[in-house]
């Protein structure tokens, strides 16, 4: 039965994971200052050559998603920086506990999207894709 469903579900699921990075793509594009010093005040190395190539990353990844073209190889991509950035952006281990949860929560959340796109890397776009019409 479920089968049936495959193609809506890969659908909706890379849909869902384009919104999370589409929007934060846009987003430095347009405060690109303060995505800087926010980069820089978490201790990322080169924070204006960081903060611009998670712009592309999330931007160029997040299409890819939404048409399923290259879909795998985005996926990938879009894991390894998400899995990265948790390491800068959501270090709970090094705040007092009592400031540890919602970091915690985020890096939790972050692990799981990272589980959810080498899934996708690993079982494609789906027939509903840019990649399935080209023959990949």
């Amino acid at each position: 039965m479920l089968e049936s469903f495959k193609n809506p579900l890969a659908l909706v699921g890379r849909l869902l994971m384009a919104w999370f990075f589409l929007p934060a793509g846009i987003a430095k594009i347009t405060g690109f200052a303060g995505m800087v010093a926010y980069s820089a005040s978490v201790g990322l190395p080169m924070p204006q050559v960081g903060t611009a190539v998670a712009l592309v990353v999330e931007v160029v990844g997040g299409l890819a998603l939404i048409l399923g073209f290259g879909t795998r190889w985005a996926a990938l991509a879009l894991a390894f920086f998400t899995l990265v950035a948790s390491f800068f952006f959501h270090a709970y281990w090094a705040l007092p506990a009592d400031q540890q949860m919602i970091p915690s929560l985020l890096f939790m959340k972050n692990m799981a999207i990272v589980g959810g796109l080498l899934s996708i890397a690993a079982w494609g776009a789906g027939d509903w894709s840019v990649d399935a019409k080209r023959g990949n």
